[in-house]
Order: C-alpha cells, then structure tokens, then sequence
C-alpha cells in the first residue's frame, strides 16, 4: 500500500489510512502520554542494575545505559553483551514499578475501537509488563496479542528479523498494516518491508526521515480523525 509521506502534514489533519488491515502498537509512551513519566520509574530501576553490575558511579553509569540504547537497542542487549547477566531477571526487576500514574484514557479507547482489523503490541518490553500496562490503562480486551522482547529471542527493534518474527507470528501482511512508534529509529525497519509509519510523541514533529509517515503529538486525537476504510471522504 502506498501512502502519501506527510512529514509536514499538520497536527491536526486527518491521516488517511485507508487499505490498512493490522494495526501494530508499540507499548510503552505510545499508548500512554511520555508526560506522565512512567517510563522515569523503570528507567531509574534500570540505572540502578547498570549501577550494581558495572560497579560504576551512578552518572557513569547512566552514560553508559545511553550507549547501550543507542548502540544496542536496549539497555539489556548491551548488558549481555558485556556482562554475564540473567536476561528474565532483568525484565523482571525493571519493569516491576507501581502503575498509579496510569489511568484508562476514554478516547484512546474510542480510537482503538475505530480500527477494523487485527490489532497487536509490539514492544521491547517484557510480555508481564506489556500485560500489565494494557490492563491498567483498561484496554487489554482491544488487542489480539502481544510481541513482547521473549518472543523475540531477547532481539529489540529495530533489528529487522525481529520484526519478520512479529508478522510472520500473527499472520501479518507488511503491505496492509499500519506501525505506531516513538522510537524514530525502529520505523525504518518498519518502512523498509512497506508498513505504514506513524511517529508518536514528542519527536514526532522534529525528527527527520522519509520513513516516516505520519506524525502524531498524542495517539488518541490522531485515531479519532483517521480516515478509514468506509468514512466519508
């Protein structure tokens, strides 16, 4: 499916995402707002495990946590490649922070609700976690599944095999689904096997690359204006 690139496009137009038939949702300050720093919590419990296998100081730490993303992915592919950890233990101990600054968003759930087709996480996050996030946020009954970091052999985004694993998981045809990221860098993956790009967050208007599709500020407004397939035009 080929889809007009709007990386000028206004926040407030209307995405045209007609054709689309799967709907692939990073997790984590993608369906939530990064405003309310969610991720702040598991990010400190990660520092802290850098800090305690490392032995470094804490702000050395936290530079070497960054490469690990940037170099890696994430923060525990960088570990195990320098460290001899246990890779569940990690996910486990990091993603297990409290989730009071989560609440259900009506109108997420209203646009989730408009997209006919399969809709999936994808997300390097752990699968309990993915879990119980959609939970809190009272949307766990609108998803099909969940590709979480175990399903893909400990192997992030934006590596490319990780995302043939996804598709082929749930029977997804790459031409026909539509991916929602903050992460500019795992949409080019993404672009590359013809999925549709949307860049959401607070990247989404300065980040630069023709892999990108679409921008959204917030994935509620975005889902609720979408044209598709049966709206008026």
């Amino acid at each position: 499916m080929s889809l007009l690139s709007t990386q000028g496009l206004a926040a407030d137009s209307a995405a045209d995402l007609r054709g689309v038939k799967s709907w692939v949702f990073d997790l984590d300050n993608t369906l939530y707002p990064v405003e309310n720093q969610f991720m702040g919590l598991v990010e400190q419990r990660i520092n802290a495990y850098v800090v305690r296998t490392s032995g470094l100081p804490a702000d050395e730490a936290l530079v070497m946590q960054k490469s690990f993303l940037h170099n890696y992915g994430t923060s525990l592919a960088g570990l195990m490649t320098r460290y001899q950890i246990d890779p569940h233990h990690f996910l486990a101990e990091v993603h297990d922070v409290p989730l009071d600054v989560l609440e259900p968003d009506t109108a997420l759930r209203q646009g989730l609700e408009r997209l006919e087709g399969r809709r999936v996480i994808f997300t390097n996050g752990s699968s309990v976690h993915a879990h119980r996030v959609l939970g809190k946020l009272g949307i766990d009954d609108l998803f099909d599944g969940v590709f979480a970091l175990e399903d893909a052999d400990l192997i992030p985004k934006p590596d490319p095999r990780t995302f043939d694993k996804m598709l082929a998981r749930f029977g997804i045809d790459a031409s026909t689904a539509c991916f929602f990221e903050d992460t500019p860098q795992n949409l080019v993956p993404a672009k590359a096997i013809g999925m549709t790009t949307v860049l959401v967050g607070p990247k989404a208007f300065s980040a630069e690359g023709d892999f990108i599709d679409y921008r959204a500020a917030a994935l509620p407004p975005f889902l609720t204006t979408a044209i598709l397939d049966g709206d008026p035009v």
